[in-house]
C-alpha cells in the first residue's frame, strides 16, 4: 500500500507493476484524466491544490481500509497536483487481488473514498479565460 501526491506526470504502468505479483490473479487500474467539458462548459485545464500532509495521510488511510475490507488486496494511488491540461492524467489507482471481484471492489472503494474524503481541491480553467472552484460536496454521476 502506498499513497502519494506528486507534481510530475503519472506513470500508470509503474503502479501496475507495483501491485502485480504471482499470487494476484487480477490486477485493475483506474486512470482519471482532465476532460474537455464539464457542466456544458469547455474546459482548458484544471488546477489541483491540496493540503499535502493531510491529503497523503487520508489517502493512506483509505488504501489501508480497502486492503482490510478486501483481504489480500494490494492498492497504490498517486494524485497529481498543479495545473494540468485537458487529457493529462490527474490520478492513478492500481489494485491487485487473487480474485477479480475483490480487486475491482478495492479499486472502486478507493476512488470513491478519495473523491469524497481527501482534501484535494480543483479549480477548473475554462476556454473563455474564466476559472471556477469545483464544489467538492457535489456528487458526480457514476
Amino acid at each position: 500500500m502506498r499513497a502519494a501526491l506528486v507534481t510530475h506526470p503519472l506513470d500508470a504502468r509503474a503502479l501496475l507493476n507495483e501491485v502485480s505479483g504471482p499470487r494476484h490473479g487480477a490486477t485493475v487500474l483506474f486512470v482519471g484524466t482532465v476532460r474537455s467539458v464539464n457542466d456544458g462548459r469547455e474546459v482548458s485545464g484544471i488546477e489541483y491544490t491540496a493540503y499535502d500532509a493531510m491529503a497523503e495521510r487520508e489517502m493512506s488511510s483509505i488504501l489501508a481500509e480497502a486492503e482490510a475490507r478486501f483481504d489480500g488486496a494490494v492498492v497504490v494511488a498517486e494524485h497529481r497536483t498543479g495545473v494540468l491540461d485537458v487529457g493529462e492524467v490527474s490520478i492513478v489507482i492500481a489494485a491487485a487481488h487473487e480474485r477479480r471481484a475483490s480487486a475491482l471492489d478495492a479499486l472502486s472503494y478507493a476512488i470513491e473514498e478519495i473523491k469524497s474524503r481527501v482534501p484535494i481541491w480543483k479549480r477548473e480553467l475554462y476556454v473563455d479565460g474564466t476559472r471556477s472552484w469545483v464544489d467538492p460536496t457535489r456528487i458526480e454521476a457514476t
